[in-house]
Parts: structure tokens; C-alpha cells; sequence
């Protein structure tokens, strides 16, 4: 026996989910950012050269914390259409993408492999536009949530690719740690 739930059953299940899916999603990327000194507090990324487009460094914090928000609450519309027919296909797809975009931030930062680092974030682009084709075939508004974030790594990948260009010896240098003897 089918029964179509009203419209402030709907409301409260996208707020459930919303309550869950976008501190997550937050806390997965402050995580990943946290993982390795990244940004300014990033010897190695600052005596890297940088494009002229390269925003100042507060930039970065404010608008991965908007769009980590804006995928939550893509998450949480997606979740919350119970029998949607793709509804696990775009689950897996944007976890999928979430995963390696986590990745990223150790990847550049804390390996230092530039090269590496660009085609990862070519890769997340690409399943960000597969999991989004999916997200408008269950809720359109959460397709439309994600396209900022698309805009963003296409921003980042630009970025990332002139980095490698302007720095051809950094890929992959590891700064020297001091080394420490004991004494026995």
C-alpha cells in the first residue's frame, strides 16, 4: 500500500538529512584541510611561484566552508527523495567524488605532487558533472547546489595547472626535515 507523503513530511525529512549531511561534509573537508599544513602555513607552497590569478590565501577557507555547505545540502535533497529511482546511484557518485576530493588537499600539499594533483582534480570535475546529471534526474535544485562547486574546480584546476607550470622542479620536492640523533 503506496501513501504519498505531504509536503511537511518531505520538509522534515530534508531537514533530518540536512542536520546530518552538511556538518559531514564540513567536517570530512575542515579534516582533509587539517590533514597537512596547507595554504599559507605551507613552507613549501609559499616559496612557490603563483599565478597572477592566484586569490590571497583567506579566500580559500571561505568559499570550500560555502561549498562544502551547498554539497551537504545537495546530499540531504538527494537523500531525503526516498524511492527516487537513481537516488543510490547519485549517493555512490557523489560520495565517490567527495572521497577524492578529500584526497586532494594531501596530495598537493603534503606529497607535493603537482602533476598528480591535476589530474586528480580533473578526475573529481568529472564524476562533480556525472554525479550532478544524476542529481537533476532525483531533485533538480540539488544539481543546480553543486554547480558552483563545478565552477570552483575548473577555478582550481587552472590554478593547480599553472603552478605546475611556473614551478617544473617542484613536483614532488619533499623540504628537508631536520634529522635527530640519539645519543646512546
Amino acid at each position: 500500500m503506496g501513501t504519498v507523503a505531504s509536503k511537511g513530511q518531505l520538509r522534515m525529512s530534508f531537514i533530518r538529512w540536512a542536520a546530518i549531511a552538511v556538518p559531514l561534509v564540513l567536517l570530512l573537508g575542515f579534516l582533509s584541510g587539517r590533514a597537512v599544513p596547507s595554504g599559507d602555513e605551507n613552507q613549501w607552497y609559499m616559496a612557490l611561484t603563483k599565478p597572477e590569478l592566484n586569490p590571497p590565501g583567506w579566500v580559500f577557507p571561505v568559499v570550500w566552508s560555502i561549498l562544502y555547505v551547498m554539497m551537504g545540502l545537495a546530499l540531504a535533497l538527494v537523500l531525503s527523495a526516498r524511492g527516487a529511482r537513481l537516488r543510490s546511484l547519485a549517493v555512490a557518485l557523489f560520495m565517490a567524488q567527495l572521497v577524492a576530493n578529500l584526497v586532494w588537499t594531501p596530495l598537493f600539499f603534503g606529497a607535493h605532487r603537482i602533476s598528480a594533483a591535476l589530474l586528480l582534480i580533473i578526475a573529481i570535475l568529472g564524476l562533480t558533472i556525472l554525479t550532478t546529471f544524476v542529481f537533476a534526474q532525483v531533485r533538480r535544485i540539488a544539481a543546480w547546489l553543486l554547480v558552483p562547486y563545478m565552477v570552483w574546480l575548473g577555478f582550481a584546476a587552472v590554478l593547480n595547472w599553472r603552478i605546475g607550470q611556473l614551478n617544473p622542479d617542484a613536483d614532488g620536492v619533499v623540504q628537508p626535515v631536520a634529522a635527530s640523533q640519539m645519543i646512546g
